[in-house]
């Protein structure tokens, strides 16, 4: 968890909302900062679903950056357990308790019990952490890649999303006292439960059009030649509509656009569009799919002005 800053008035309108993404070099649709707004207003988790690499996990770092909040985050994957998630208590430190006890023959085993199960001997995890935080500033809540959970632990966190609250038997219920910012993405390689749904206020995050996919191009690698990055952004959006198993996300655009300027380039052209396929294309079949002839047909294109204007 990164360290507090000084909390920062949540915005007051949906322009004010854009304003924020915006100075944090995040550049929104207004759907999207209104499903923020929203969310923020409401006190309402938010959960973005779309393709990877669309900007969905940097939604909640640009929120606890402008927002002045720690940022905790949760990342999911498959056998995800409470030890992990929530809380786990601190055996180590309970059995050094408990041998110093039985040598000092000083505490009753039962007193003893119900001793070592208080909250010195707990262990918080990330979802305990932004309900229970040790500084007492409600953090921005990030779960990352829910779907690639099991789906019982999406049921457990139906009592978080719902209250803010998490229940350990030994202690009772701990709840927030200002609920945490909560996002939550998922990339949908499954269908997370409409249990979780109704709790949150949803938002599809899509790939950009052409016109902001430069902006954001612009935005994060400034030191791009305006033709090297107009015609990044036309390649990129030919790209998608391809039959790809993946298509690239604006994260491998950017990721293309610094291979580009680290090989010195100013201007696309086939061979180096060929050599540089795996920073945009992440399978085999896909990178196969795009051979010389066709990597040179769209970069005719591209650069005979199709750029995105």
């Amino acid at each position: 968890m990164s360290s507090p800053i000084a909390p920062i008035p949540l915005p007051a309108s949906v322009d004010a909302t854009l304003d924020l993404l915006s100075k944090h070099d995040y550049v929104a649709e207004r759907r999207l900062a209104t499903a923020v707004f929203l969310a923020l207003k409401l006190g309402r988790p938010l959960f973005l679903e779309g393709e990877a690499g669309v900007g969905k996990t940097e939604i909640a770092k640009v929120l606890a950056t402008g927002l002045g909040k720690p940022l905790v985050r949760l990342q999911c994957y498959e056998g995800l357990d409470t030890a992990a998630a929530v809380y786990e208590w601190n055996y180590p430190r309970q059995m050094i308790e408990i041998r110093l006890a039985e040598a000092s023959g000083s505490v009753a085993r039962e007193v003893l019990a119900h001793d070592i199960f208080t909250p010195q001997f707990l262990l918080k995890r990330p979802l305990l952490q932004a309900i229970d935080p040790d500084d007492g500033v409600a953090p921005v809540l990030l779960i990352d890649e829910l779907d690639r959970t099991d789906e019982p632990f999406e049921a457990y966190l139906l009592e978080l999303l719902s209250d803010f609250q998490v229940s350990i038997p030994e202690l009772g219920v701990v709840r927030a006292q200002t609920p945490p910012v909560v996002v939550i993405t998922s990339n949908r390689t499954r269908e997370i439960h409409d249990a979780i749904k109704r709790r949150c206020l949803y938002h599809w995050v899509d790939y950009p059009d052409a016109a902001r996919e430069l902006a954001i191009l612009r935005c994060k690698c400034p030191h791009a030649p305006e033709v090297l990055a107009r015609e990044i952004v036309a390649f990129t959006q030919r790209l998608r509509s391809m039959d790809l198993f993946k298509a690239p996300g604006i994260a491998e655009t950017l990721d293309w656009a610094e291979a580009l300027l680290a090989l010195d380039r100013v201007a696309l052209d086939p061979q180096t569009v060929t050599d540089t396929l795996g920073v945009l294309l992440k399978y085999q079949d896909d990178v196969g799919a795009l051979s010389p002839e066709v990597a040179a047909r769209i970069v005719a294109e591209v650069t005979a002005g199709g750029a995105a204007s």
